[in-house]
């Protein structure tokens, strides 16, 4: 016979002493017992006999300690304090160099963001929660999409990277967001500046490097449920996701789904093209949107090689504002106000699938990385058909679609040469297929190919001195297919007589660039400042609508046509970074000086085509200079203050708008921010409160057609907590926030809405709640 044993559980919290904020990653060992605490800080030990027991808590960064516990059915939740060590980090930098050090040891000037910061700073989009960085905004379209801009530079000039793949999507549409799920985001590398020694083409501004999340624990299985609720878009939201590990095998699968109205403006009526329209409600009619994604990936490790495959779709459906496409309200027979939550016409439907596989091999001194990846964009946007000018009304309401697909394919071997010398070699493949279709043109067909080989040399001089120096060569080529109108236009000819043609859009043409970039940076390390100085050449391949476009954008509202000989941006930049940081209080700086020697930009002329005005790409010289500032303190108590500010100058210094800066550059911006954090308070445990308030300048210095906008403050709040809500090892963390907290009207300079006139979202109170298990 044999009798059933009564078992309990060991659980509990490990804190820092001194913050009281959760410690991930700490180790518990006890007799045949073993976890480690999750990102909240919480662990749970199951199947534990009655009995006394000493258990060993450790972590990398903190002392060790060793207590006594006694199991039984009276036994209560742990708390766990540890002292952060002070000499032990000192060595593991000397001997095998942490992440921090590392970064500091580099002169690329760039921010590391933890996911504990995309927790606290979440909002509708990725990039609109990485904003509140120093010298990064958002182009917003609408309150679900953003595409990321660095310095007052966006759309193709900023390189988003995913699994070590770029993002390869239509980024280059003032309206294409960026179709990339942020929930499961653990790090992300940001990048101020030319980066195409690495990254090639298209990092002429700067990098957002999303990076691949770290590998599980041995034997280990946890994840995580997200609800998002928001009152000013009624938004609701819902990710799930986990991850497991065996041994050598782990995998991780996470699903999203979003649903959201129209959002609201601070203001009841819109004046846009000299026509005024009331909004119903303060809702901006037709903003409505829904998004579904999906993501899996599988992976092997072992001491040699460790390999991971990722298979991710974002599907997104987005109403356009109805009263800036085309001005459809005004003769449209679609009630674009009986619901708040229709996506009705104009809209766009995007489906991104992506297949990446990331692969490190580490033979003798070598580590060899191999990145391939294939994605398929599909872009479809519709609108009420009506007849413009000579084109007869479409059957359909499909105006215009974009189809891509991408392969892509990265080689780096990093070495070491000696003890000094760490050298990265590497090369970059990358084939685009771009096709079109709908009755609306704007860009033709094409495909582009490009290959770019790079080599660079981190050189140890001393300890505490590091230079870096690189080179990159890269080619690449547009084959552009010809285009034909579905429709005949009258055409008057020299001798008097008049035709009705299909006329040719676009023309077959390949063109080919090629283009040389280098950078040379050093980094000193003194005590408690790093300082860095980095000067490098980047270039950019111009696009295929800024070679060939030659049709209306109703976006825009405006006629865009392209320009075959524009030759590859090249810019130079000189940066210096200074970061000086010690137990309570740090300040940093960094400047910048950039020049471009052939700025691609869309220049607005005195020629019209069917009433619309005509806008040509032309090139000219621009010169930059700016930087950001930032500075916190933690001196008092469970306090922290943090302050930023950021400044862009630009000039046009040759060419048309001579003169003048370049558009969506921002105006003078500072942030500053308070948070106050308790130990307990009643049931919330560990709650923290954060104030955030955004002071900026008005921005009058504009090229025309822009129209300047004035300053602005708003004040943002926040509430991060936990309860002990269910029988978990884990406590609900709650996160409540207020945005735009005095329901403020303004107009944020590099928002794509702004140039249409419409303000900012009004006041936003969202929840979101979070259980990890």
């Amino acid at each position: 016979m044999l009798f059933a044993q009564e078992t309990y559980q060991i659980k509990g919290t490990v804190q820092n002493i001194n913050t009281l904020l959760p410690i991930d990653g700490a180790t518990i060992i006890s007799k045949g017992l073993h976890t480690i605490t999750s990102a909240s800080g919480t662990f749970l030990i199951e199947n534990v006999t009655a009995g006394t027991y000493s258990l060993s808590i450790s972590h990398i960064s903190y002392t060790p300690k060793t207590i006594t516990v006694t199991v039984g059915p009276e036994m209560k939740p742990l708390e766990i304090f540890l002292n952060e060590k002070t000499t032990t980090l000192q060595a593991i930098e000397i001997k095998g160099k942490t992440k921090k050090r590392s970064y500091k040891e580099s002169p690329v000037v760039s921010q590391l963001v933890s996911k504990d910061f995309m927790i606290k700073n979440r909002e509708n989009s990725l990039m609109q929660t990485l904003s509140k960085i120093p010298g990064v905004s958002t182009i917003k379209i609408g309150s679900g999409q953003s595409k990321p801009a660095i310095r007052g530079l966006g759309f193709n000039r900023v390189v988003v990277v995913q699994n070590g793949i770029k993002h390869e999507a239509q980024q280059w549409g003032n309206d294409h967001g960026l179709e990339i799920d942020q929930y499961g985001i653990e790090n992300i590398q940001i990048v101020k500046g030319p980066a195409s020694l690495v990254y090639g083409s298209d990092a002429i501004a700067g990098v957002v490097d999303i990076q691949p999340n770290k590998i599980p624990s041995e034997y280990s299985f946890n994840g995580e449920v997200n609800l998002l609720a928001e009152s000013n878009n009624d938004l609701v939201g819902i990710s799930a996701g986990l991850q497991s590990r065996k041994e050598k095998w782990f995998y991780g699968g996470r699903l999203t789904f979003r649903d959201y109205a129209d959002y609201k403006v601070p203001t009841d009526k819109i004046n846009y093209e000299s026509y005024i329209f009331e909004l119903h409600d303060n809702n901006l009619r037709n903003t409505a949107g829904r998004e579904a994604n999906a993501s899996f990936s599988i992976g092997y490790t072992t001491n040699r090689i460790t390999s991971e495959t990722t298979i991710s779709n974002v599907n997104a459906k987005n109403g356009f504002f109805a009263n800036a496409h085309g001005l459809e309200v005004r003769t449209s027979s679609i009630d674009y106000d009986n619901s708040n939550r229709d996506i009705d016409l104009p809209y766009h439907k995007v489906n991104h699938f992506k297949v990446t596989n990331n692969t490190s091999i580490t033979v003798n001194n070598h580590s060899i990385h191999i990145d391939l990846g294939f994605q398929n964009n599909i872009r479809e946007e519709r609108s009420e058909p009506s007849a413009h000018g000579y084109m007869p009304k479409p059957s359909n309401t499909k105006e215009r679609s974009f189809h891509k697909n991408t392969f892509s394919l990265n080689i780096k071997d990093a070495f070491k040469l000696k003890e000094q010398h760490n050298i990265v070699a590497g090369v970059n493949m990358e084939f685009q297929d771009n096709t079109i279709g709908g009755w609306g043109f704007l860009i033709p067909e094409y495909q582009r190919f490009s290959i770019g080989a790079f080599a660079f040399d981190q050189f140890e001089i001393h300890s505490n001195l590091h230079l870096l120096a690189g080179i990159r060569y890269d080619y690449g080529q547009i084959h552009s297919q010809s285009y034909y109108d579905w429709y005949r236009s009258t055409v008057n000819n020299s001798d008097g007589s008049t035709s009705y043609v299909y006329l040719q859009r676009a023309q077959n043409k390949t063109l080919n660039f090629a283009n040389i970039s280098t950078s040379a940076g050093l980094s000193y390390l003194l005590k408690n400042t790093t300082f860095k100085f980095n000067v490098g050449k980047s270039f950019r391949m111009p696009l295929a609508n800024e070679l060939a476009s030659d049709g209306v954008n109703y976006h825009m509202y405006r006629y865009e046509k392209g320009n075959l000989d524009l030759d590859p941006e090249e810019s130079y930049q000189f940066d210096i970074d200074i970061d000086h940081t010690t137990k309570y209080f740090s300040f940093g700086i960094s400047p910048f000086v950039n020049f471009f020697e052939n700025f691609i930009y869309l220049n607005p002329t005195a020629n019209y085509y069917e009433t619309l005005q005509i806008y040509e790409y032309t090139q000219n010289k621009v010169f930059r200079a700016g930087g950001e500032l930032r500075a916190s303190t933690s001196i008092i108590n469970n306090v922290e203050l943090e302050a930023s500010a950021e400044y862009v100058y630009s000039k046009q210094t040759s060419g048309p708008k001579e003169g003048f800066t370049i558009p969506f550059s921002p105006p003078l911006s500072g942030l500053v921010s308070a948070s106050y954090q308790l130990k307990n308070l009643f049931f919330l445990k560990q709650p923290l409160f954060t104030a955030d308030y955004r002071i900026t300048a008005k921005q009058d210095k504009i090229v025309p057609p822009e129209e300047a906008t004035s300053g602005y403050q708003v004040l943002n709040m926040s509430l991060l907590t936990q309860i002990e809500l269910f029988k978990t090892n884990s406590p609900l963390e709650i996160k409540f926030k207020l945005n735009n907290v005095f329901d403020t009207k303004y107009y944020d300079h590099t928002s794509f809405y702004r140039l249409i006139d419409v303000p900012e979202a009004g006041r936003n109170i969202s929840i979101a709640l979070t259980q990890n298990f």
